[in-house]
């Protein structure tokens, strides 16, 4: 018996080395030589007996023994096999008998027939031409289809050699040699699986197997690999028919594969069987390891040739010193396919921003395309620790048991973790008990809020598992989804803070005696909450106020602490009597040593003495104010400027000084309504601006900034890339009375 425990027993020929002899000598003895079994089944025949008797176009093995011969009249063909049937003894004694040959003319035959001793019942039949003239022409004819065939094998192996020499494509490789092989052998297809790390994984069929079901992976030493490898060489197999208990249990489960050689009978999985009869397994070797296997068969059931064994052999041994090279070529290939999947996700994930249902199908069938497998989503079973549940076709909840200490142990430090499903591990069990696929890994995305997130990433049962590469790309795509869904959750915590602060530092602008005041800000995004744009008017003593105009980079939590902090400061300052240069600079020392990131700020402060009519202001690279004179409807810019805040120390701020008079209008605005852009990439600009305020201010004070706003939207097409704030004054009550008005001037200090 052969090892591994995967022979079962010896097809009634007798022991391994009688049926090796027995194969030896149907293939040199040029008479007709059949063997049967008890049920009238064609087990061996030889190229002889196909000339002489007839037989359908796969062969005589599997056919009724009867067919090949005359019966008596009384016989049934249709009846259970009867060795009385046959015209001959079955004692070993000669019959003269006339026979149908199988090219439809009549052949005088001597026949002998012995039942071989065995413990199954099995017969040896022998027939030779009665007629020298005749056995001769059988002889001839028998050595014509043997140069033929043996022409065509060597026409085909050149082929082969020619065809893939030096080729630099992996695929144009693999379906030349397939098809060569095919056409070569005459077969009806041939299949080739390449040894990876955990088994032998499907590569290629020839174009005859189209839609054929062909194994995808084989495992290491449970199959038709193992007894290719044990032998050292090609075996040539044949699939028995199954049993009348198997058929009436409706699933095979397991098919019996007999070798022609030796009449060892195999018994494997029938989902590792390939879709042949006949077949020949040839193992592919380099460096003393099996790289591949190729598998060569017919359809129909039919006599192998051992020198058809030995042509594979060869071929194989040429293909190996080929394949190796494109192997490495193949798993590049993949690698670099599996990059771009996972850069097309991220690329997914980042223009989606979160994950919304849209964004997550997305991902889904992106995954699914590159691994060709179906992605389930895992829900943690509350009721029962280390399961999970799945759903089924059926809409059923399924428990799957799920083994989290493992998880736990591979989980990477971003909370995610990738585990592969082994075919014999219990959640690959209850799987393909309930028909799902239960072949791939269960993929953990790490906790989010109070949720554990996870799916199974599956195939087929029988599908090939996941390779390292494979299992790779999901650790990366696994990440990428931890990573946004973070983000997404400390874009919520920041929300809820930016609105916290919203609510403490909302834009104000306090009533002073003798000034109108008006303010409007337009977010860029429906979604903003709050950003880097500020405004304040405070109130002080002795008709004195101080405006404040301001623009923190960035967005968010740390723009919006950044701008509480600034005008915080600011409204302290300014009750100190301090110059706005000097409220500046102190700001200035104070925001660098505030932020940890690189925010600075754009400000405008001004303080207004109504009194004496004089606007004090200091701009800290902020757009230039626009002041509009009542009596002359001109318009004048603020354009004493200083450095920004918060970006350098020792940085030189400067105040600027403009008279007011009643009726008045200063304009302060941020850089989000100059750089406004149009659909054709133009800006608004401050010619855009002084433009619209030229055309506005004389309509009236009230609704100015909502018209200049509705200028902006219109210019924009309402698709602002940045928030606008803008703040309006206007001075009712100027000095210790109506001074007449003079053109103000303006001067650095």
């Amino acid at each position: 018996m052969a090892q591994g425990g995967i022979v079962r027993r010896l097809d009634g020929i007798g022991e391994k080395s009688v049926g090796g002899t027995l194969a030896t000598l149907l293939s040199l003895t040029s008479d007709a030589v059949i063997a049967f079994d008890g049920l009238g089944r064609v087990l061996l025949s030889n190229d002889t007996a196909a000339l002489v008797f007839p037989h359908p176009s796969g062969g005589l093995v599997g056919c009724d023994v009867r067919s090949c011969f005359p019966l008596s009249e009384d016989a049934d063909p249709d009846a259970p096999f009867c060795p009385d049937d046959l015209p001959f003894p079955m004692d070993g004694s000669s019959k003269q008998l006339v026979c149908q040959a199988g090219d439809g003319s009549t052949l005088d035959l001597t026949v002998r027939c012995d039942r071989v001793p065995s413990a199954g019942e099995t017969y040896l039949l022998v027939a030779v031409a009665s007629d020298a003239a005749a056995q001769a022409e059988r002889e001839n004819d028998r050595l014509v289809q043997e140069l033929s065939r043996a022409n065509k094998r060597l026409s085909g192996t050149l082929g082969i050699v020619l065809g893939t020499l030096d080729s630099g494509d992996v695929m144009t490789l693999f379906s030349r040699a397939l098809e060569e092989i095919t056409n070569t052998m005459e077969a009806s297809g041939t299949v080739f699986y390449v040894a990876e790390q955990d088994g032998y994984h499907l590569r290629g069929v020839s174009k005859s197997l189209a839609g054929a079901r062909v194994p995808r992976y084989l495992s290491f030493g449970q199959t038709i690999d193992a007894l290719a490898k044990r032998a050292g060489r090609a075996l040539r197999l044949r699939v028995l028919p199954p049993k009348g208990d198997e058929l009436r249990r409706g699933r095979l489960t397991n098919r019996e594969v007999v070798n022609e050689e030796t009449q060892e009978v195999y018994r494997l999985r029938a989902g590792k069987v390939p879709p042949f009869t006949s077949f020949i397994a040839v193992p592919v070797w380099f460096g003393g390891q099996v790289i591949a296997l190729i598998e060569v068969g017919w359809e129909q059931a039919r006599p192998l040739q051992r020198e058809d064994s030995e042509l594979l052999d060869a071929v194989a041994q040429y293909l190996s010193v080929q394949l190796v090279g494109a192997f490495s070529a193949l798993r590049a290939r993949r690698d670099g396919e599996l990059r771009d999947s996972a850069s097309q996700v991220r690329e997914t994930l980042m223009e989606a921003g979160d994950l919304t249902p849209e964004s997550r199908r997305e991902v889904t069938d992106e995954v699914e395309r590159a691994l060709d497998a179906t992605c389930v989503e895992v829900r943690l079973n509350q009721r029962q620790g280390n399961t999970a549940l799945v759903t089924t076709p059926a809409g059923e909840d399924l428990s799957v048991p799920l083994d989290f200490e493992q998880v736990q142990r591979l989980t990477q430090e971003d909370g995610t973790a990738v585990m592969p499903l082994e075919p014999d591990d219990a959640a690959s069990r209850a799987l393909a008990e309930a028909g799902m696929p239960a072949t791939g890994a269960y993929v953990g995305l790490g906790r989010i809020g109070d949720d554990a997130l996870g799916v199974l990433v599956l195939r087929p049962s029988d599908g090939e598992p996941l390779d390292e590469s494979e299992l790779r790309y999901l650790g990366r795509v696994a990440s990428d989804l931890q990573g946004l869904a973070r983000g997404e959750e400390r874009r919520k915590q920041d929300k809820r803070i930016s609105q916290a602060l919203q609510t403490g530092m909302r834009n104000e602008l306090q009533q002073v005696d003798g000034i109108t005041a008006r303010g409007i800000y337009s977010s860029a995004t429906a979604t903003a909450v709050i950003g880097g744009d500020f405004y304040d008017l405070i109130r002080l003593p002795d008709r004195r106020a101080c405006v404040i105009m301001g623009d923190v980079s960035g967005k968010g939590v740390e723009a919006a602490s950044v701008s509480a902090a600034v005008k915080t400061a600011l409204g302290a300052y300014s009750w100190q009597g301090l110059s706005p240069a000097r409220m500046v600079r102190l700001l200035n020392e104070f925001l660098l040593g505030f932020s940890r990131l690189e925010t600075f700020a754009t400000l405008f402060v001004g303080i207004v003495d109504l009194g004496s009519g004089m606007l004090s202001y200091c701009s800290a690279g902020h757009p230039p104010a626009i002041l509009v004179r009542a009596a002359t409807g001109e318009i004048e810019t603020l354009d004493v400027q200083s450095g920004v805040v918060g970006a350098f120390h020792e940085m030189t701020y400067r105040n600027g000084r403009v008279r007011l008079r009643r009726g008045d209008v200063l304009l302060l605005y941020t850089d989000g309504t100059t750089e406004a852009r149009a659909a054709d990439g133009s800006f608004f600009g401050e010619d855009g601006l002084r433009d619209a305020v030229m055309r506005e201010v004389p309509r009236g004070y009230d609704g100015l900034l909502d018209r200049l706003l509705a200028t902006l939207d219109s210019f924009t097409e309402r698709h602002l890339d940045d928030d606008v704030a803008m703040v309006s004054l206007r001075f009712d009550m100027v000095g210790p009375s109506d001074a007449p008005r003079e053109k103000g001037e303006v001067s650095g200090a």
